[in-house]
């Protein structure tokens, strides 16, 4: 007779097979939101530092968990034209420095330009003239702070689902969230006609380059935008956009205090902790400005008519990818206090960026949701 199975080895592997990341299903699929906040926690960490290396980590780790978990949908073909967008962002940076000049003194010229006298209104302004290694530098450094921003928006694009990010937001906030993800689903849809055009013309063996070929393009891309703008406008008249209930003026009226107080005491909260100076009042002021901003959506749900089906959950791998890029920020601003020239080298003398261990090690923190987050099926992520 076959013996029985050992009850101890079915409970270990029954546990481990818990903790293994599911198949992305409808009941399985992680929150939105999650996705929202562990991009923001990372660009959160970006905007922390001006080092390359580690602004070069941040990106990869946003760049492998893109490629671990987005899917085949219009919106997730939209981070590579992010990340081509953050190198414009760096070029255009370091054009301006070399055009209109730096504050940032250099003793390593390496090569002059024509110098435009301005008039005496510009004073202090200049056009052309000498192009130093410092300057240079230190525009790459601020290019690329911005690029890791933009990289860490296109990452949450990528992964969450817009229309499901929609259907989580506070009822209060419904009529804005619409405008808003309309506005997101913009940009990646337009990728995708521009990629489905191109791969068109070019089976039909004509120039996808040139100015020609991008004119002959953009005028079907601008006719897809105005058809789904007018489908989008027919759907959400259809749903009962813009309809509200009857709300007491008294409650009307307390919701704007609270909402815009919570608002100004998040944003000087915000600053607060983004700023070198204001960690010992950023934290409270964030904390009194969220629990009155909650408070007031609360109230303004009241004018919300609608009706939400199957809710999406917040579950444990929620958890756990909102805290890993909650994590990454937190430590990064933890160690701007501790070391602030490690995460911001200096570029007077000429040094070559270090790259800091335990900061970096906070960062690859953010790789969590690329083993914890559900699987995308195997066709959609192709």
């Amino acid at each position: 007779m076959p013996s029985a199975p050992d009850p101890a080895h079915g409970s270990s592997y029954n546990r481990r097979r818990r903790w293994e990341a599911p198949q992305a299903r409808r009941a399985t699929a992680l929150h939105a939101g999650a996705w929202w906040l562990w991009a923001l926690g990372l660009a959160t960490a970006a905007s922390r530092t001006t080092n390359p290396l580690l602004l070069g980590l941040i990106t990869g780790v946003a760049g492998y968990v893109v490629a671990a978990r987005r899917t085949s949908a219009p919106w997730a073909r939209s981070y590579g034209a992010f990340l081509k967008l953050g190198l414009v962002v760096i070029g255009l940076r370091l054009l301006f420095s070399m055009l209109l000049g730096s504050p940032i003194p250099g003793s390593h010229v390496l090569f002059a330009l024509p110098e435009f006298p301005l008039p005496a209104w510009a004073q202090g302004i200049r056009f052309g003239g000498k192009v130093t290694a410092e300057q240079l530098v230190f525009a790459f450094y601020d290019g690329a702070k911005l690029a890791a921003l933009l990289v860490c928006v296109g990452a949450a694009n990528a992964l969450a689902n817009p229309a499901r990010l929609l259907k989580s937001l506070p009822a209060a906030l419904y009529e804005a969230g619409v405008a808003v993800v309309v506005a997101m689903t913009f940009a990646p849809n337009m990728v995708a006609d521009v990629v489905r055009l191109r791969t068109a013309r070019r089976l039909r063996g004509r120039p996808t380059g040139g100015v020609k070929a991008i004119l002959q393009i953009g005028l079907p891309v601008l006719e897809g935008a105005l058809e789904r703008s007018v489908a989008t406008a027919a759907s959400m008249d259809a749903r009962g956009y813009g309809r509200t209930a009857q709300v007491p003026p008294a409650v009307r009226h307390t919701t704007n205090v609270l909402t815009l107080g919570g608002l100004l005491g998040m944003c000087a909260g915000t600053y607060g902790l983004l700023a070198a100076q204001g960690a010992a009042y950023g934290l409270p002021l964030l904390l009194i400005g969220l629990v009155l901003a909650l408070a007031g959506l609360r109230l303004g749900g009241r004018r919300s008519v609608r009706t939400r089906y199957r809710p999406d959950r917040w579950g444990a791998r929620a958890w756990l990818v909102a805290g890993s890029g909650a994590a990454v920020a937190a430590l990064l601003i933890y160690a701007g206090t501790r070391d602030p020239e490690a995460l911001a080298p200096g570029v007077v003398p000429l040094v070559a960026p270090s790259l800091p261990l335990w900061p970096a090690a906070a960062i690859l923190i953010g790789l969590l949701p690329a083993f914890v987050a559900p699987v995308p099926p195997k066709e959609a992520s192709q």
